[in-house]
């Protein structure tokens, strides 16, 4: 007999994500048909991926995130962001908060629809060719291209995420051009298989590629501007390490539900 199962859809800067309280655990997080079938947007609900709010000791809650493809994925930081604001809506926090994610503890701060995410620090880099490889919870591919309006980049980034040094693993693929004050990103997304409006890792890995590139120390408070939206991405860099690493940006509730299952 099918259940029905209340839902939460948030969107982070355009990257969109359906949510579930479960704190009771009734939700089968082990069911990635279920998970995959909730995020197609013509067969279920529609989302970028999926995530779980659950209990856990020493913090205010647990983040389970899914990819689209319905496999549990690695950090990510439009997703924390929209789980710190259904948190807020759920009354589970106020205005701050200290949570779980797959790659550790991780703090935040909200006010209004703005929340402002720790991510982890990051001491190492790799380079290939001209990219810059960075793991910011999430492994990501950067590029500096110029037009970047104009790259298909669906055949561009399937290409790199899939070639012989990336295929088995798979690396998020992000494209960066310089515009005005900030940057411009565009990210295709491992797990979704395609270009998504915004990614939050990706929008970290691209701001500290800028700093890297520019060979500087110091303090960073860099504009990434994506398809979804506007973020902020702060830290401090020292040589080939980054610490007080912050992502900020706007998420939202779009809809509440349920849905069969």
């Amino acid at each position: 007999m099918n259940k029905e199962t209340k839902f939460y859809k948030y969107q982070g800067a355009g990257n969109d994500f359906v949510l579930i309280d479960n704190r009771n655990l009734a939700f089968d997080a082990a069911d990635n048909d279920l998970i995959k079938r909730l995020c197609d947007r013509r067969f279920g609900i529609g989302g970028d991926g999926l995530m779980l709010l659950q209990d856990t000791k020493n913090f205010d809650f647990e983040m389970l995130y899914y990819n689209a493809d319905g496999r549990e994925g690695t950090m990510c930081g439009n997703g924390g962001r929209c789980l710190v604001a259904f948190a807020r809506d759920l009354h589970i926090i106020q205005s701050k908060t200290a949570f779980l994610a797959v790659d550790g503890p991780h703090e935040a701060e909200i006010h209004d629809n703005q929340v402002n995410l720790g991510m982890i620090p990051v001491t190492e880099y790799q380079m290939d060719g001209e990219a810059y490889v960075l793991n910011t919870g999430s492994p990501h591919y950067v590029q500096f291209v110029e037009d970047l309006s104009q790259i298909n980049m669906f055949k561009e980034g399937y290409a790199i995420r899939n070639n012989a040094t990336y295929a088995e693993k798979g690396i998020n693929v992000n494209f960066i051009e310089k515009e005005g004050e900030g940057y411009f990103v565009r990210t295709f997304e491992r797990g979704v298989e395609d270009e998504t409006y915004a990614c939050g890792t990706g929008a970290v890995a691209s701001a500290m590629s800028v700093a890297l590139k520019e060979g500087k120390d110091g303090d960073f408070n860099i504009p990434i501007r994506v398809l979804g939206g506007q973020l902020y991405v702060s830290f401090h860099k020292e040589g080939t390490s980054f610490s007080k690493v912050f992502l900020t940006g706007p998420a939202l509730q779009v809809f509440q539900g349920s849905i069969s299952i």
